[in-house]
């Protein structure tokens, strides 16, 4: 018989049980990368993720003759769904043996946490913050994880959550780009040389990560400002765009971060990260001083890069500056040394983008779906 549990928080070694339950499901599958479990810990702990100065989530656990066979979770996003006018909640971390039965049991439990809430609908698998990676993976599963930046999954997940009426809400396509592969056309370069030319759109480079960090705030505003016309916008608060920064300069190659400027503010970005996943797998969710070690070497040896974010803001689009972030991605492609690249999770919504990276060589190759069921 299946029963489900909702997680106590404070309960030190039932969280342990439940961040580390993945391994339990991926232990012979290659391509999974594990995440770092105090990161997990984090997110779980009101006391330390600003997600929780707004909004809200609950843990459950599956449990089948006392051991556990699944876990998920509720998230209730106020912002979002002020924002946009919905009573949405979100699910998240998802994992599950092959079972229908337990599957079943555990979106029931989301279910009735969701209605209780005054929530009509369920959408995800969405996380807390923006570097959280979305939806259940559907095709690629040949290709390993890129880092914790998007999720993996067995394949059986796609049928578990069909079979209880989930459809597809958003689909995130990742494309692959062999260095050899990227064609940028001469047009986009004289495009970017001549809006260079007039003088009020430049491109800042850094060096060292210190040089970043100056930028931060202006980056991170720039970030918040770019997708408001996204599916998966709501207005970030300055700790969680803090918090996600924070975040992305521990895996943070500075080379491979550019941002264009017009006159001296942010107006577009893009992130290039050098890929970590195998010190990852090497490291088993713990970040000892040889895993960091490990990581840091990594940095230096790894020959793929995951290009994770890329915008311009809204009012700058179409003059240019889009040009310009295509030149600089071109130029990451070929100057640093890298042999692979992944554009990662590109919104299917993002038509014109997309198709730009084909264009250019990209070819579809990973492709993750956000789901959703009205309750």
């Amino acid at each position: 018989m299946v029963t489900i549990e909702t997680l106590n928080r404070q309960n030190k070694k039932a969280v342990d049980e439940f961040v580390k339950f993945p391994f339990k499901i991926y232990k012979d599958i290659p391509q999974w990368v594990p995440p770092i479990l105090s990161d997990i810990k984090i997110m779980m702990d009101p006391s330390k993720h600003p997600f929780y100065e707004h909004s809200e989530s609950e843990f459950f656990v599956a449990r089948e003759n006392g051991k556990m066979v699944g876990r998920i979770c509720g998230i209730e996003n106020k912002p979002f769904n002020a924002y946009h006018g919905t009573h949405q909640a979100q699910f998240y971390f998802f994992e599950c043996i092959d079972s229908q039965e337990v599957a079943n049991a555990l979106f029931e439990k989301v279910f009735e946490w969701a209605r209780a809430r005054g929530l009509d609908e369920v959408v995800g698998p969405k996380g807390l913050s923006l570097f959280d990676g979305y939806g259940i993976q559907i095709e690629g599963f040949e290709h390993r994880q890129m880092m914790t930046m998007m999720n993996y999954n067995p394949e059986y997940y796609v049928r578990l959550v069909e079979t209880i009426g989930f459809e597809k809400e958003v689909d995130f396509v990742s494309c692959y780009i062999p260095a050899e592969s990227f064609k940028l056309p001469e047009k986009v370069h004289l495009v970017a040389e001549r809006v260079i030319e007039r003088g009020k759109f430049k491109v800042k480079t850094f060096t060292t990560r210190k040089d970043l960090r100056v930028w931060a705030d202006k980056i991170g505003e720039a970030y918040n400002n770019t997708f408001v016309n996204n599916w998966e916008y709501y207005p970030q608060t300055k700790k969680e765009i803090d918090y996600v920064l924070n975040t992305v300069m521990t895996v943070a190659d500075p080379r491979l971060i550019k941002i264009v400027l017009y006159e001296n503010e942010v107006v577009g970005f893009l992130f290039g990260f050098p890929d970590l996943s195998a010190s990852l797998q090497r490291a088993k969710g713990r970040l000892t001083p040889w895993a960091i070690a490990d990581l840091l070497l990594d940095m230096k040896r790894t020959k793929w890069v995951s290009l994770n974010g890329a915008g311009m803001l809204p009012e700058y689009q179409g003059r240019g500056g889009n040009a310009l972030l295509y030149a600089e991605m071109d130029k990451t492609i070929h100057d640093y040394g890298f042999d692979h690249f992944e554009l990662t999770q590109v919104a299917e919504t993002a038509v014109q983008m997309r198709k730009d990276l084909i264009t250019m060589g990209g070819k579809p190759y990973k492709n993750h779906r956000v789901y959703f069921k009205h309750i």
